[in-house]
């Protein structure tokens, strides 16, 4: 029981990581969260196919537009672990906030939904390999993405 607990809770610690690293902007760390292909479909919100990228490649993309806001905040919630083997799936709710200055409208942009990561026990670490966010609403000012590094 007990290393199901430990596994439950490092599995739901990986994903909280990927959020607030990226919100930190502490890419290095959030690098290492990955294993070494993962999954990433955010296709809910830009359309498009899922990707399948390297964590240096999700690494370069978010810190270009994440790193481009004043600040973002992800918050996750409600995160359910299912663990099979060394393999385990964690669902959680999120609310992620974006502020930028905007010359024009106003400065924030939330987004809200839920994730669905799938994660593989490499030695003692669970490393994320898959990520899907599905976008459920936003609220405030949606063209603040376009204007990023603008």
């Amino acid at each position: 029981m007990s290393e199901s607990l430990e596994s439950k809770f490092a599995v739901a610690e990986a994903c909280t990581r990927m959020a607030v690293h990226a919100d930190q902007r502490e890419w290095a760390q959030l690098r290492g969260l990955f294993a070494d292909k993962v999954l990433l479909d955010y296709t809910s919100l830009n359309g498009g196919e899922p990707a399948q990228l390297t964590p240096q490649e999700i690494v370069d993309a978010w810190s270009a537009t994440l790193g481009g806001y004043d600040a973002t905040q992800h918050l996750i919630a409600n995160q359910l672990v299912r663990i099979d083997g060394d393999r385990a799936v964690c669902t959680a709710s999120f609310q992620a906030t974006h502020r930028l200055a905007a010359a024009h409208g106003a400065p924030l942009w939330t987004l809200g939904g839920d994730y669905r990561w799938e994660l593989a026990r490499t030695g003692d670490r669970w490393l994320i390999d898959t990520v899907v966010m599905t976008a459920a609403w936003g609220d405030g000012n949606q063209d603040l993405p376009g204007q990023v590094g603008g």
